[in-house]
């Protein structure tokens, strides 16, 4: 199973999206449940992949609950640290999350994080940037080498802008005591973000594991009368999804399992019919010319990331 589930959605009730509507979910009961549904389906569904994180607000504690269900060494779990959730659910809130990637959150965050052992296999860097100078804190960098040891789990960091090669680049020189830190990078990659291609081959030659976040570029991917700009792509990919009898989000999400040899890509439903829809994508595949029509729909990463930044939490 290529597809992996992130939890970003399931945790708190509000996530940078144009597609969704403001929904009523401020019954935390109801939140919770159809979360746990949603994990639920996607294990049922063969999905083992699963990406969560602090700054996700309740994700971390409901997958650890998730879990208690579960005997099955196959899961495999992912979860970072550096983002701390602060909107409390309200939906008004000014600032939902905040970064920080010092030594100590790592050790607040790990904490916690730890006693989703031994589901836990991946442990990242949430949104490492060049900025944060995170990639050159010695201190947090030995931290990451020591749990990696002790607990053989994949170190990896995930990325976001403009730069997101430069910082894998830079990653990827890092070593502590020798050996190389990094194993996985989770990376913003679709039909309008391609920058990841200009690193993939090297990060495979590397034998690097790659996970695809933001496939479908936040809901930009479906039609929007926002975005009469994105007009063409829109007509193209409701052509392919009618030829395959898909949705544009499965025709989005093969389109990088196809064009990133054995990445992970994650879904990022909130609900059993968005996990259904996008399990879709192992009902076909994509022709070359498809391919060579999606990829003509890429645009710079500084417009993607300008545009991104004016979403608004919903």
């Amino acid at each position: 199973m290529k597809l992996g589930l992130g939890t970003a959605a399931l945790g708190r009730p509000q996530y940078i999206n144009v597609r969704l509507k403001n929904g009523e979910k401020s019954d935390l009961e109801a939140f919770k449940k159809n979360s746990f549904s949603v994990l639920e389906t996607a294990y049922n569904k063969g999905i083992r992949y699963f990406d969560t994180a602090p700054g996700y607000g309740l994700a971390e504690a409901l997958v650890l609950e998730w879990l208690q269900t579960k005997n099955d060494a196959s899961i495999q779990i992912a979860t970072k640290w550096g983002y701390t959730y602060t909107a409390n659910f309200d939906k008004n809130a000014i600032v939902h999350e905040v970064k920080e990637h010092s030594l100590a959150k790592l050790n607040a965050q790990w904490n916690f994080s730890k006693q989703l052992l031994p589901y836990l296999k991946v442990y990242q860097i949430h949104s490492a940037t060049i900025e944060t100078g995170v990639l050159e804190n010695s201190k947090v960098l030995e931290r990451l080498a020591s749990l990696k040891k002790e607990h053989n789990l994949k170190i990896g960091l995930t990325t976001t802008g403009t730069n997101q090669a430069e910082v894998i680049k830079k990653a990827l020189n890092i070593t502590v005591d020798g050996a190389s830190l990094f194993d996985l990078f989770q990376v913003t990659y679709n039909f309008l973000d391609q920058s990841l291609l200009e690193i993939s081959e090297e990060l495979i030659h590397e034998n690097k594991s790659i996970v695809i976040k933001e496939a479908l570029a936040n809901g930009r991917v479906f039609r929007n009368e926002s975005y009469p700009h994105y007009n063409k792509m829109y007509e193209v990919l409701e052509g392919i999804s009618k030829k395959h009898n898909v949705g544009v989000d499965a025709i989005s999400l093969k389109y990088c399992e196809q064009t990133i040899p054995n990445s992970i890509v994650l879904s990022g439903a909130s609900t059993n019919a968005q996990l259904k829809q996008n399990l879709q994508l192992n009902t076909f595949s994509l022709s070359n010319n498809e391919i060579e029509l999606l990829n003509s729909f890429k645009i710079a990463p500084e417009f993607y990331w300008k545009e991104r930044k004016q979403l608004i939490w919903n």
